[in-house]
């Protein structure tokens, strides 16, 4: 009976603790002590948050911010209990449990996803692939494979431009496409990329370690080029230059 009277104590503490709006606060616990904890914890999420989405905090007017930090604390189960996992949790809420407000930005997703990427492959335990001098020599007569420290991404917004002085409110026309890689000294980049390069890394990613000449083969297939020959030119300089980056690398 003690048991259930404490798990009870325990839930009105925590659920006022999430949402005082809504939550009666448990009995016989002073208002002033149970809100000094409230401002302990959302201060630590706050932090978390600050860290993990620079840019969006800037983007966002200091309500708004409060806002969703404060619903995601009230609204959230997070399912790591490790401090480091709050912006993938973070990015979690704002996927599926999220109710949009009219003030939201339109990237508000996207650029969330962009600046969690980067703390992801960070603490990524693979490594980026080995440098080969024999891919280098001859990069069309290889088989490659996508680094699994390398992402392929398309965002409908430029992200990667966004912030305090930019916030665009339509996407333009052409989707931003980038590579976001840890390379062989363990420091994240970010690359733009052109279509064909993008969806180079995008066939590697989905299919696994292929030829690298039928890779360009597929790609000028897809494109309607009837000779590949240009194709296979740029390749070999761009096989090479991404190599050298640590994005690709032999099977």
């Amino acid at each position: 009976m003690a048991d259930t009277g404490f798990r009870h104590t325990q839930q009105a503490f925590t659920a006022y603790l999430r949402n005082p709006a809504r939550q009666a606060p448990p009995e016989d616990v002073a208002p002033e002590r149970i809100g000094l904890y409230r401002e302990l914890f959302l201060n630590n999420v706050l932090s978390a948050l600050e860290s993990g989405f620079p840019v969006l905090n800037q983007t966002l007017e200091s309500e708004s911010w409060q806002a969703l930090a404060e619903d995601f604390f009230a609204r959230h189960r997070s399912r790591t209990p490790y401090f480091y996992g709050i912006p993938e949790e973070f990015l979690r809420y704002l996927h599926d449990e999220r109710e949009g407000q009219v003030d939201d930005p339109p990237y508000l997703l996207e650029l969330a996803h962009y600046e969690w990427v980067e703390l992801a492959l960070a603490i990524a335990t693979d490594d980026a692939p080995e440098e080969r001098p024999e891919l280098a020599e001859n990069p069309l007569n290889a088989v490659i494979a996508l680094s699994p420290v390398a992402w392929p991404l398309a965002y409908r917004f430029p992200v990667q431009r966004i912030g305090r002085d930019y916030r665009p409110q339509q996407p333009p026309a052409v989707s931003t496409c980038l590579a976001v890689y840890r390379d062989r000294s363990d420091r994240v980049h970010f690359l733009e990329l052109a279509p064909l390069t993008y969806r180079l890394l995008q066939l590697l990613q989905e299919q696994g370690p292929l030829p690298s000449a039928d890779c360009f083969a597929r790609l000028a297939d897809e494109a309607g080029l009837s000779d590949p020959h240009a194709l296979l030119e740029h390749g070999q300089g761009l096989l090479r230059d991404l190599h050298a980056r640590g994005v690709i690398g032999l099977a």
